[in-house]
């Protein structure tokens, strides 16, 4: 056996692809066909998706957030800067918006109007049994890129707690939990078309 030393370059007959064969055609067809659906979907419209919901016009690329001002009857050091950095958190965290100083796309702004704790149930004894914690953040949302879409809304939650309890005591907890559906609403409405 004769073993060759230079390497083999020449075709063989069943490597060459016949003009007519129908494996050419069809070869042909489908990347023709994958073309054009490419092409096809390359101009179609673009709707941007996300895991949270948010349907945001790729339009929009960036978002800002203006201090909340507290105005409510009874103020709470330090909640003004808590919801204003929850709303940045928040839209940092659930979309691909860029966060900015001064005026974006997509702007936040508004007031606490109200931080209130009101008897909600009376035992027997004349005694509230229950007392309801209530937080209201008035919010006016304006969509630069669509008008339409923009809202001047209050936003208001609560949580009970038992009046043996004082607030001082519980305080903490439910403002943070108030304040987490508030921002929870206000997202949704600003970004969750439904």
């Amino acid at each position: 056996m004769v073993f060759l030393k230079e390497r083999f370059t020449e075709k063989l007959k069943s490597m060459e692809l016949n003009p007519k064969s129908p494996f050419r055609v069809t070869l042909i067809c489908l990347v023709q066909i994958l073309f054009l659906v490419l092409m096809a979907l390359s101009t179609g419209c673009k709707i941007s998706y996300s895991f949270s919901g948010a349907s945001i016009s790729p339009a929009v690329k960036t978002f800002s957030v203006q201090y909340f001002q507290n105005r409510a009857p009874l103020v709470q050091p330090g909640l003004s800067q808590y919801i204003t950095d929850a709303v940045i958190d928040k839209c940092k965290g659930q979309t691909s918006l860029k966060y900015v100083n001064g005026t974006g796309d997509v702007n936040f702004e508004g007031d606490i109007t109200d931080y209130i704790t009101r008897p909600l149930t009376v035992a027997a004894d004349a005694q509230a049994a229950m007392n309801r914690f209530t937080i209201s953040v008035k919010v006016k949302f304006t969509n630069t890129v669509d008008p339409t879409l923009s809202f001047d809304q209050t936003f208001s939650r609560y949580e009970d707690y038992d009046s043996n309890i004082d607030l001082s005591r519980v305080e903490s907890d439910l403002s943070a939990k108030i304040v987490e559906m508030i921002v929870e609403d206000i997202f949704n409405q600003a970004f969750v078309n439904w």
